[in-house]
């Protein structure tokens, strides 16, 4: 993150500025793998902990919007980067069905959308679907199958090769597309990072 008031809509700079939002994603955010995550997480902790961990994750984004809002950006030059939006044209619609099954993540993104910020697609859908695909091993039946597990050697090769694939690909997306004077809030799950990644001017 950059510290605030460093963003100000006073500035007279035309440099192109990130603010790096580190999140955690909720079962909402994760479409039709959220009920298969929650069931693995109280599999494997209880329900207990899965409560006190999704009470967690509300505080977390409680904090986020609040440091958000203490940021002064100016609404009509930010712009919205989220993981997991691919960029397909359907950016808004997503957002808004998201928010409204619950996701905290999302309502934010649409009351900043509101306030005049510009939601912009961010991921590549085909990498998105590679790790849908390869979440959907680990979870589903074949978990149990050699070589399947969320340990082995061949799953976390596959994770973190398509990681660094959408690191790279999010950050040639904050290049192409981010004006200058503008700002960009980046919405990133805490394994991203865009270090090293963005160019000089930005």
């Amino acid at each position: 993150m950059i510290p605030r008031g460093s963003v100000g809509s006073g500035q007279a700079t035309e440099s192109r500025r990130v603010v790096w939002v580190p999140i955690v994603h909720t079962r909402e955010d994760l479409g039709r793998l959220g009920k298969q995550v929650e069931a693995s997480y109280i599999r494997r902790l209880g329900r207990t902990r899965w409560e006190a961990h999704r009470k967690s994750i509300d505080h977390l984004w409680d904090e986020i919007r609040r440091w958000i809002e203490e940021l002064d950006l100016t609404p009509g030059r930010t712009r919205l980067y989220q993981d997991g939006l691919p960029i397909c044209g359907q950016e808004e619609r997503i957002v808004r069905e998201l928010a409204s099954q619950g996701s905290m993540n999302h309502r934010l993104l649409l009351d900043l959308m509101e306030k005049g910020a510009r939601l912009m697609g961010t991921e590549s859908p085909q990498l998105l679907l590679e790790e849908y695909e390869l979440n959907r091993r680990i979870l589903g039946a074949d978990r149990r199958a050699p070589g399947a597990g969320p340990g082995s050697d061949d799953i976390r090769g596959q994770a973190a090769r398509l990681l660094e694939a959408r690191d790279r690909f999010i950050a040639g997306r904050v290049a192409e597309t981010l004006e200058p004077g503008a700002c960009g809030l980046v919405f990133l799950g805490r394994l991203h990072s865009l270090e090293g990644r963005l160019p000089q001017d930005v």
